[in-house]
């Protein structure tokens, strides 16, 4: 892939803030890209997004977006063509390249998996040394195997490759798989897992090196933490009597303490708190348990830890 930087360069020109805008890749149309958007926006970025654009402005902050195909990603920031891409880590790490992983997104889940047909005699990739292997990663199947201390013929395939075993082609796949349901299809079964994904935040490793680029990159990730942690908590407002706050606080102690604020009625308190998504239902029945009343729950937009 040639290095296109002065042509995104040309196209994109100036922010609109007025600062020398970060460049970053999304997918333009995929599994990713509603996701992304949505991320985007819940950060506070104000950009376009309809239709069939290559490229967008924020009006708000120093960015601007390319919009290309998801396995071109890896290859625009190992060359520096953009600072920043948002792509599946199964791309960064067929692509090999010295990228940084700057932080997990929480979406885009699935796993790149080695897969033999149900009935046939492999039950672990050792047994796989030798083989065919059909693919549309080649290079992570080759590698893989190659810390193994096997080459095997490697079949690239872009699409359907599910169907490969069946058709006598290869004699085990190396494949993504969200749920599983496309390999049951086929009457395959996983028998290792290669490596599991999630979509990114990643970054050219130049990127940071220039002061303002960093500034930047340190503002996008805090945005990006404050939006993660949130989904991460609900936010409680309850009564309860002042002598039942020993045992409320041991269910929640909150981020670092409850907020505690006296009721008119005496001897009774408004107690405010946080309280992980993970342990929501179990820390609300014992918090009743404990005395609580009137639990109100809401949900949060951002949080700043």
């Amino acid at each position: 892939m040639p290095d296109t930087s002065a042509g995104f360069e040309q196209v994109l020109g100036s922010s609109p803030t007025g600062q020398t805008p970060l460049k970053l890749a999304m997918q333009r149309s995929g599994r990713l890209t509603e996701p992304t958007l949505a991320l985007l926006h819940a950060i506070g970025l104000e950009f376009e997004s309809y239709g069939q654009r290559l490229f967008s402005h924020c009006r708000n902050f120093p960015l601007s977006i390319l919009y290309g195909r998801d396995d071109d990603i890896p290859g625009y920031l190992a060359r520096g063509t953009v600072d920043l891409g948002i792509v599946g880590r199964n791309l960064l790490y067929e692509e090999g390249a010295e990228i940084d992983e700057l932080a997990p997104l929480g979406f885009g889940y699935c796993e790149l998996v080695v897969a033999t047909m149900r009935d046939a005699p492999y039950t672990a990739p050792a047994e796989l040394l030798d083989a065919r292997i059909a693919t549309s990663y080649p290079q992570s199947a080759r590698r893989y195997f190659a810390q193994l201390g096997g080459a095997p013929e490697i079949i690239t395939i872009s699409g359907s490759v599910e169907v490969a075993p069946s058709l006598g082609l290869a004699d085990a796949i190396v494949e993504l798989t969200a749920t599983g349901s496309t390999l049951l299809l086929n009457d395959l079964r996983p028998i290792t897992t290669i490596l599991e994904s999630e979509a990114v935040l990643a970054a050219h490793p130049g990127a940071r090196n220039d002061p303002a680029k960093r500034a930047s990159i340190d503002r996008l990730l805090m945005r990006i933490s404050a939006v993660q942690a949130a989904k991460r908590y609900k936010y409680l407002m309850m009564n309860a009597p002042e002598d039942a706050l020993p045992a409320i606080r041991a269910v929640v102690p909150g981020l670092k303490a409850p907020t505690i604020v006296p009721l008119a009625d005496p001897g009774w308190v408004a107690v405010h708190t946080a309280v992980e998504e993970d342990a929501f239902w179990e820390s609300i029945e014992r918090l009743r348990a404990a005395g609580a009343t009137e639990i109100l729950v809401s949900s949060l937009e951002k949080l700043l830890l």
